[in-house]
């Protein structure tokens, strides 16, 4: 049951537990019928308010309650039906959190649905809140339903001051985190919780699913693998990932860095050697190859090797054997080599550079890593998991989160170091903000605050026709809108005085949704 999903999906946990503390509201889950789950396992968690309490207590106000979720449910999917095209958001999950309609008392019922392209399964929702502004109409509304019902609230103005209020802006926070939690519920209920992450890589973006599915494959192999991807983007994670998947889990993995030693010490790390083999050599020492033997054996940074190394690296891959420095002997060893690379080995082959035949024994099966700038969607679960590591390793535990100007400025800006990046920017803000648990811009590193303020890249060119003008003005218009709306496509369009339906058809024109399957994807820049 999605019930019991809920309760085992950690991510879904800490978002429950940062909406609880910073709220004090409760996330229910209602199936595709409108049936709230936990009601069906005789469990009732109220908002923190008197009405909402009062009126689960008693058996009318408790089918009231239900069904005002059955009817909220049944407007999201018809609007989910009625918008073309659909959008996507974490692991293709389509549609956007919104205020649907309100409750049998007159609250505002915020709900994320847990759809894909093909099917509605239900969705996350919030209620028992007020909004900002909302005064006496609202107040007249609830206390007019607990009246009907004869709810005994006791002091109705304290009780009213009582029921937490949020602003547009909270609410917008408060809808992101139900999304990217319908997201991980999607993932579960369709039996693919596996592509959320693969052993400790983690992201839903399409260009990761491809990633996944392909190490699915070579971890099941023992094929010699080269990954190659920018500095930062997790070769080592993925090479670890294959290990850790694959028939010689059990086995050592081993890894080493093939740029950070002169030719002759990686000569002795990799092969070993004999005691006496050189002056220093005062015993023998068994390499990294035979470290790993019958494990796996990671080589980065493999395309800054001389081609003295090339040649021994060829045989030990074509022989599985080697002689370690100052040996006579040859040693059998059975080892699975996974290389990976930042440079360009194809065109250094052509430059002549790395050897053509090492080259084709190392890529047997090829894996591009991409860049976080390509995968921008994932940020949001990177982030999470991020600061959920490090809260895990504080003294006192306490959750923090990124303000949605943040988060902007992450989507904005381009991440050269990649993942690695992101993890050392996350753990120097949560280090530089302190006690404070809502991390906003303040800290941020001053190449991404400058992000902040440069913008969408996009400007109007300087020829051209009035019309292609006008079309680049817009789009730039719409790309810093979505950013800086947090990608909430309902609230840009009020700003810009649109339908959401033609504020959608825009975004799809312009390509402005990168990965096409992102949560809140900055816009695309010129690079």
């Amino acid at each position: 049951m999605i019930a019991d999903t809920l309760d085992d999906l950690h991510l879904v946990q800490n978002l429950r537990g940062v909406i609880r503390r910073f709220w004090g509201l409760e996330v229910g889950f209602a199936d595709r019928r409108g049936q709230v789950a936990s009601h069906a396992r005789g469990v009732a968690v109220p908002p923190p308010n008197a009405w909402c309490k009062g009126s689960l207590a008693q058996a009318e106000g408790f089918q009231r309650c239900n069904r005002s979720v059955e009817e909220a449910t049944q407007v999201l999917e018809a609007e989910l039906r009625a918008e073309a095209p659909r959008p996507r958001g974490p692991a293709g999950i389509v549609g956007e959190a919104r205020i649907v309609q309100p409750c049998h008392l007159g609250f505002p019922v915020l709900m994320a649905p847990v759809a894909d392209a093909t099917r509605f399964y239900g969705a996350l929702f919030v209620g028992g809140f007020r909004l900002t502004g909302q005064g006496d109409e609202l107040r007249r509304s609830v206390e007019r339903g607990g009246r009907l019902l004869r709810l005994d609230v006791g002091d109705a103005a304290q009780a009213w001051a009582a029921v937490p209020t949020l602003s547009t802006r909270e609410v917008d926070q408060l809808g992101y985190l139900l999304e990217v939690s319908a997201g991980e519920v999607l993932m579960a209920v369709r039996g693919q919780s596996e592509t959320a992450r693969f052993g400790d890589l983690i992201g839903s973006s399409e260009r990761m699913q491809q990633l996944y599915l392909m190490l699915g494959r070579v971890s099941k192999s023992d094929a010699t693998v080269l990954v190659i991807g920018e500095n930062g983007t997790g070769k080592e994670v993925i090479a670890r990932a294959i290990h850790e998947k694959g028939p010689r889990r059990d086995k050592p993995f081993i890894a080493t860095n093939c740029g950070a030693l002169a030719e002759n010490l990686l000569e002795s790390e990799l092969f070993g050697h004999v005691k006496g083999a050189f002056t220093g050599a005062i015993k023998d020492k068994p390499g990294l190859f035979l470290a790993a033997d019958t494990g796996t054996l990671f080589l980065d940074e493999v395309g800054d090797t001389t081609p003295a190394m090339q040649v021994k690296l060829l045989r030990v891959l074509q022989e599985g054997s080697f002689t370690p420095v100052g040996a006579t002997r040859p040693v059998d060893v059975d080892v699975r080599v996974i290389a990976a690379t930042n440079r360009p080995l194809a065109q250094m082959v052509e430059d002549g550079t790395f050897r053509e035949d090492l080259f084709y024994r190392l890529n047997v099966i090829g894996l591009e890593v991409p860049p976080l700038r390509d995968r921008k969607s994932d940020l949001p679960a990177l982030c999470e998991h991020f600061l959920a590591a490090l809260r895990a390793r504080s003294a006192d535990g306490r959750p923090k989160r990124l303000t949605t100007e943040v988060m902007e400025a992450f989507y904005e800006y381009d991440w050269p170091g990649n993942v690695r990046q992101l993890e050392n920017e996350i753990e120097r803000l949560v280090v530089l903000s302190g006690d404070v648990p809502e991390i906003g811009p303040t800290f941020l590193s001053p190449a991404i605050r400058r992000s902040m303020t440069e913008g969408p890249s996009d400007a109007p060119p300087e020829r051209g026709t009035l019309e292609e003008a006008k079309r680049s003005q817009e789009k730039k218009v719409i790309a810093a809108g979505l950013i800086r709306t947090n990608w909430n496509k309902s609230r840009l369009a009020k700003e810009l005085d649109m339908s959401r339906t033609t504020l959608i058809k825009k975004i799809k024109e312009f390509d402005l949704d990168p990965s096409g399957s992102s949560t809140r994807p900055g816009p695309r820049r010129g690079r």
